[in-house]
Order: structure tokens, then C-alpha cells, then sequence
């Protein structure tokens, strides 16, 4: 008989909110890859006070650039143009301002698949009159390969997490679990920045590609 009538056990809080206990965990994936896709970013500046001069000046430079790299065997639609611009220039003393001239600036995209030809592409433009190398950066030209390899490697790291989880508990983890969530990730390919070069240079500029590095991560619950 109980001696409590009026008592009825409570169920935990959980089942009591009509909740079902869940493990939630992250995991993330790496991948490296030897990129096979280098782009550059090269062009010339060129400054002066009378503007036609400066774009005369600036047309004639490209003019050589391009067709040095064309020369290499890139292809036209492989050279594109990346920023053109027009500057004022003024020069400030004693809370005057003074013109000083027209700045133009002309980059180009500059991309190839042949890595090893990147120091030659720079110190081509470079001989015919390019003045300024803002990048170079490298690439997979597949990156979607890469990037769901890692997205897999994340997966699993999340269902090993889990799985520890559970045997820490004494609880069986479900097959499958009750969501997957990605989680994007700030990054890229780390770009090789690169802005002094000389046009005297005897020898090709060494550039090394070196490895570029795909993550993922992903957030995973297991009811």
C-alpha cells in the first residue's frame, strides 16, 4: 500500500518538457593539396601632368605587357583586366593644396595552370615595363574536390566525437544522425604577396607555390 497517495513520481526534466536528450558535437576536416593554378596580379603605373600623355604612356606599357605574356603562350582570355583607374595627385603644405599631377593605374589578372612558369610570367611583365606586382596567389583548379573531401573528413571526426560521447555515457549512438549542419569557415588559398621586383633581374624570380589547405566543419546532433 503507499503510505503517499497523493505522490506521483516525476519523470526527468527532459521527458517532462517533452525534450529528447541529445549529443551535439563539431567536427572539422583538413585537407592539403599541391595547388595547380597560380594567379597573378600585375600591371603598371604611370604618372604625369598632362593626362592624355599619362594614358598614352600607360596604353603603350600594357600594350607590351600583354603581348610579352600572349609570347609565353597564355592565352588572351587567361589575361584580364583587374582594376583600371585615374588618380588626382595633390601635394599638401601649409594647409594649401597643389596639383601635382594624374596617376593611372592599369592591372592585369594574369592566370595560369603551369606553376612552375609563375617567376617567368612576373619577370616577363617586369622587362616590358610592369611596375607593380600586388599578388600572387595559388590555387587548385578544382577546389570542389578538395573541399568535399574535407567536408567528409569533418563528418567523421564529428561521428567519432559522438561515439566517444555515447561510451563515456553508457548510451548507443543512432546510425544516422538527427542533423548536420555545416559551418563555413573564414579562409581560402593564402595568397603570395609580392611587390619589389626589378627590372634588372638576370635570373628568374624563384616563387614557391608551396601547399594550400581546404577546411571544413560541421555541427552534428545525435537524438
Amino acid at each position: 500500500m503507499n503510505p503517499y497517495p497523493d505522490y506521483r513520481p516525476h519523470p526527468p526534466d527532459s521527458v517532462q518538457a517533452g525534450k529528447i536528450p541529445i549529443i551535439e558535437v563539431t567536427g572539422q576536416g583538413i585537407i592539403t593539396a599541391v595547388p595547380d593554378r597560380a594567379l597573378i596580379v600585375l600591371g603598371a603605373i604611370s604618372e604625369g601632368t598632362v593626362l592624355s600623355q599619362v594614358q598614352k604612356e600607360n596604353a603603350a606599357i600594357m600594350t607590351r605587357i600583354i603581348n610579352a605574356l600572349k609570347g609565353l603562350g597564355i592565352p588572351g582570355e587567361h589575361i584580364q583586366t583587374e582594376d583600371f583607374r585615374i588618380d588626382m595627385q595633390y601635394d599638401f603644405q601649409d594647409g594649401k593644396q597643389t596639383f601635382r599631377g594624374y596617376k593611372v593605374t592599369h592591372l592585369l589578372q594574369v592566370t595560369t595552370d603551369r606553376i612552375g612558369q609563375t617567376g617567368t610570367i612576373v619577370d616577363t611583365a617586369v622587362v616590358n615595363g610592369a611596375n607593380t606586382v600586388n599578388s600572387i596567389r595559388f590555387a587548385a583548379a578544382k577546389p570542389e574536390e578538395y573541399e568535399n573531401k574535407a567536408l567528409s573528413t569533418a563528418i567523421v571526426n564529428a561521428k567519432h566525437k559522438a561515439a566517444t560521447v555515447a561510451r563515456t555515457l553508457g548510451v548507443s549512438l543512432p546510425p544516422v544522425p538527427g542533423e548536420v549542419e555545416e559551418i563555413t569557415l573564414a579562409g581560402g588559398p593564402v595568397p603570395y604577396k609580392a611587390v619589389a621586383f626589378t627590372q634588372s633581374a638576370s635570373v628568374v624570380t624563384p616563387i614557391e607555390p608551396g601547399e594550400i589547405t581546404f577546411s571544413a566543419a560541421v555541427r552534428v546532433k545525435y537524438k
